[in-house]
């Protein structure tokens, strides 16, 4: 595997178009053996899937060969998704390869019931330094991603995401009422512990989960509010005409 010099190199499409020019195989965090207890929970064989971020992983190749036959593997290096498709396509007549961007995504509304990311999503945050808080402009492009995938699963659809993000660091970007689907967490792994989560589509949040959007949102109103009073009170205090400012 070829690192990056920076982490940030993550999010730069030419990295991975020149890392896939030269790497085979490589799957992010664990392989498929060690969560595929927990996808045949949640993903029948019949079930339309889209992989978003597919990367050369292995991991569509060993669901196939499970018995999940009808894959949609996408990403947005065409390098990779050439060489996948050259390689898989005959030996996996069920799956498709193809060229997508998770931020710009054109299937129709209601195609697939799993949508399944692994680590992609992980990629669009490696330039944030504290995730507690996180910058705006991230937190819009994940609230866009997850409201494409909301769109393009069915009605009772399941988006599953694994990850090594905590709950307390990625429940609060899924569990939001706006998205119309409850959220559950499990974890795998031995000496490390990674995080599966499901989102299902059309069922309600928790009432614990309700809770604490409600208190995230409080907390960022009254923040705001904070900072309003901070920029007003420096407003007026940089202003040399002070009668200005005086409420008679």
């Amino acid at each position: 595997m070829e690192l990056p010099d920076r982490n940030t190199d993550y999010r730069d499409k030419s990295y991975w178009d020149d890392r896939y020019s030269k790497e085979i195989a490589f799957d992010w965090f664990s392989d498929y053996e060690e969560f595929k207890h927990l996808l045949k929970d949640d993903i029948k064989p019949a079930d339309k899937i889209l992989i978003l971020g597919c990367g050369n992983s292995l991991m569509s190749e060993h669901m196939y060969q499970d018995g999940f036959l009808n894959i949609t593997n996408t990403d947005y290096s065409p390098v990779v998704i050439e060489n996948m498709r050259n390689k898989c396509q005959q030996k996996y007549p069920g799956m498709s390869w193809e060229v997508m961007d998770i931020l710009n995504m054109t299937y129709e509304p209601e195609t697939f019931d799993v949508v399944l990311e692994k680590g992609t999503l992980d990629a669009l945050m490696v330039h944030e330094k504290d995730p507690w808080n996180i910058s705006e402009e991230t937190e819009k492009t994940i609230e866009n991603v997850l409201t494409q995938v909301r769109t393009v699963l069915k009605a009772d659809g399941k988006f599953i995401s694994v990850t090594f993000a905590q709950p307390h660091f990625r429940k609060p970007h899924y569990a939001r009422t706006v998205f119309d689907w409850s959220v559950e967490q499990k974890h795998f792994g031995q000496n490390f512990h990674y995080y599966y989560y499901v989102m299902q589509k059309g069922s309600k949040l928790s009432v614990e989960d309700i809770t604490k959007e409600n208190e995230r949102t409080a907390k960022k109103l009254k923040d705001m509010t904070e900072e309003d009073k901070t920029i007003e009170y420096l407003e007026y205090e940089d202003n040399e005409n002070f009668l200005n400012v005086i409420e008679l």
